[in-house]
C-alpha cells in the first residue's frame, strides 16, 4: 500500500519544483483578512468553460478529488507534492469558515494582555521575562527575530491545562512488514505560564521548576502493555536549550524505571520499543529495526535499554525548543486546514475513513486560515534533523502543518496537525473559574515519511481533553517513582 506511494515518488516529483516556485512567488497577505472572506477557486464545475470566473469558497461546501487542483494553492507545496498520500479519490472535503476568530479561555486573554512587552528575547534567543499569555501579541513582520517571537508564540500557544487522553497509533510500515495498531493514554500538562493560576504566580503549586510534565502508558498490544514513561522539562530550557528534560521509562521487563537512553529530546519524547513482553528486555522496535531508522515494526529482539530510547512518532509536532534552532521568517500565506474538525475518531468513531494510505484526513471540516511560515535550522542536530518548518495559525497560534529536513535539505516528513475547538462542543466542560476553556484540543496527526520508503503513522486522540487535574493527579505526574508503583 505505502510501497505505491513510494513508486510514484519519482512522478510527484516533477510538480515539487511548480509548486515551490508558486509557493516562494505567492504574494504575502497584508495580515488577516476579516471573517468571512474567502479566496476564490475555480471548481470542476466551471473549470470546463473557458470564460469562466473564479468564484469565492464558502462555508459548507462540498469539494472532492475533481475539485483539488482549483485547491493546491491553499495547501503547502509539500502536501500537494505527496497529494496521493493526503487525498483520494471518494473523498468529502467540507470548506469550514473563511478566517473565523477564535476566542481563547478569559485567562490567557488577560495575561496576554497585562503582560505584553514584558517578553524579550536576548542574543542566543532564550526568552527572558514572559509570565504568562501570549509572549509576543505584535510581531513586526520586519523584524529580524520575527521568525524566532513566533516560534516562542507556538510554544506558549494557549493549551489551557494541556491535553490529556486516549490515543490510538497506526504505525504504516515501507516496503517491509505490516501495518499496526497500537493503544494506551498520554498527557502534556502545563505547569509553568499558567494563566488560569495567577494566585500561584502563574504556575503550578509544588512544581515551580518545570514548564510542563509529560507522560503516557502503553495498553495493547498485550506485548507492549505498561511501557510507560515521565518526561519533565525543567524551567531553565528557556534560558539554555542544551538543558535535557528529566525522563524516565517504565520497562516491564525490567518491573523497575530507569533513565531514557535518549538523554536530549526538542518535543514530546515517545520510547521506541513499544512491544517489551520478551525475556531479557528486547521488545518490537517502533519505527526502527534492521532496515532503517523509519523502517516497518518487525518482531526482532535487542536490549532493554533501547526500549527508552526516543522515537520521534505519536506526538511530534506538539512542542517544541524554539532556542534550539535558528529562525526566519518564510511567507505568510492563505491556507486551508483541519484546525477544527468536524468528524470525529478513535475512541468516538474507531471505523472512521483515512483513505486508501491510511494518512489521509480530506473527508473532513478544513478552515480557511492565515498562517505564518517559519523555518528553523538546528543548532544542535540530533536522529538526523536538521531544518523544521512550521506552518502557525496567525490568530490562535497553533500548529497547522510540520515539515523536517535532513542537514542537506532532503525531506525527511511531512505532517498534518489536526485540532477541535472546544467551544464548540456543548458537553465540553468549563474551565475552573474562567468559564468555557476555548481550546483547541489536539485529537489527530498524520505524518508521511518521505525518507522512511513510504512508511508514515497516524495518531487519534478524540476524548482528549485540557482541563486541570487535581492535586493529588499532579503529584502522580510529576513523581517518577510513580512509574513504578502503578504496576
Amino acid at each position: 500500500m505505502a510501497g505505491r506511494f513510494a513508486r510514484r515518488a519519482h512522478v510527484l516529483r516533477a510538480l515539487a519544483g511548480a509548486a515551490l516556485a508558486l509557493f516562494a512567488a505567492g504574494p504575502a497577505a497584508a495580515g488577516i483578512p476579516e471573517p468571512g472572506t474567502c479566496p476564490p477557486v475555480q471548481t470542476s464545475k466551471t473549470a470546463a468553460k473557458e470564460d469562466a470566473v473564479s468564484a469565492p469558497l464558502h462555508e459548507g461546501q462540498a469539494l472532492g478529488i475533481a475539485d483539488l487542483n482549483s485547491l493546491r494553492d491553499l495547501f503547502p507545496p509539500e502536501l500537494w507534492r505527496y497529494r496521493d498520500v493526503f487525498f483520494y479519490e471518494g473523498m468529502r472535503l467540507e470548506i469550514g469558515p473563511c478566517h473565523r476568530r477564535y476566542p481563547a479561555g478569559a485567562g490567557y486573554d488577560e495575561a496576554t494582555q497585562r503582560f505584553a512587552g514584558h517578553a524579550r528575547l536576548d542574543e542566543h534567543g532564550n526568552l527572558k521575562g514572559h509570565v504568562a499569555g501570549l509572549p509576543f501579541p505584535a510581531v513586526d513582520p520586519a523584524s529580524p527575530d520575527a521568525g524566532l517571537e513566533w516560534a516562542w508564540n507556538f510554544e506558549q500557544r494557549y493549551r489551557a491545562a494541556g491535553p490529556i487522553g486516549g490515543f490510538r497509533l497506526l504505525d504504516l510500515p515501507g516496503k517491509i512488514g505490516k501495518p499496526a495498531f497500537y493503544k494506551g493514554s498520554f498527557f502534556q500538562v502545563d505547569t509553568g505560564h499558567r494563566a488560569d493560576l495567577p494566585a500561584s504566580n502563574y504556575r503550578v503549586p509544588d512544581v515551580k521548576d518545570r514548564l510542563w510534565v509529560a507522560g503516557g502508558q502503553f495498553d495493547e498490544p498485550f506485548d507492549a502493555r505498561y511501557l510507560a514513561w515521565r518526561q519533565l522539562r525543567p524551567l531553565d530550557a528557556e534560558q539554555r536549550f542544551e538543558e535535557p528534560d528529566d525522563t524516565f521509562v517504565y520497562v516491564p521487563t525490567m518491573r523497575k524505571s530507569r533513565r531514557a537512553a535518549t538523554a536530549w529530546v526538542d518535543g514530546l519524547y515517545m520510547p521506541r520499543y513499544l512491544a517489551s513482553g520478551d525475556a531479557g528486555g528486547g521488545g518490537v522496535p517502533f519505527g526502527s529495526n534492521q532496515f532503517g531508522p523509519t523502517g516497518s515494526i518487525q518482531p526482532t529482539a535487542g536490549l532493554s535499554i533501547a526500549a527508552t530510547e526516543n522515537a520521534r512518532r505519536g506526538f511530534a509536532g506538539l512542542a517544541i525548543r524554539p532556542n534550539a534552532y535558528e529562525w526566519r521568517v518564510v511567507a505568510e500565506r492563505e491556507v486551508l486546514a483541519p484546525l477544527n474538525s468536524s468528524v470525529p475518531g478513535w475512541p468516538e468513531n474507531p471505523d472512521r475513513e483515512y483513505g486508501p494510505s491510511g494518512l489521509s484526513i480530506a473527508s473532513d471540516r478544513w478552515d480557511v486560515r492565515t498562517a505564518v511560515v517559519i523555518e528553523g535550522r538546528a543548532r544542535k542536530v540530533v536522529e538526523d534533523l536538521g531544518y523544521v518548518r512550521l506552518w502557525i495559525d496567525e490568530q490562535t497560534a497553533q500548529p497547522l502543518y510540520v515539515m523536517t529536513e535532513r542537514p542537506n535539505r532532503m525531506l525527511r516528513d511531512v505532517g498534518v496537525m489536526v485540532h477541535r475547538y472546544s467551544g464548540d462542543q456543548a458537553q465540553y466542560p468549563e474551565f475552573p473559574n474562567h468559564g468555557p476553556a476555548n481550546v483547541f484540543d489536539p485529537v489527530g496527526a498524520l505524518f508521511y515519511e518521505v525518507s522512511g520508503g513510504g512508511s508514515g503513522w497516524r495518531r487519534e486522540s478524540w476524548d482528549v481533553r485540557s482541563l486541570p487535574v487535581s492535586p493529588e493527579r499532579m503529584r502522580e505526574m510529576t513523581n517518577t517513582e510513580a512509574l513504578e508503583h502503578q504496576h
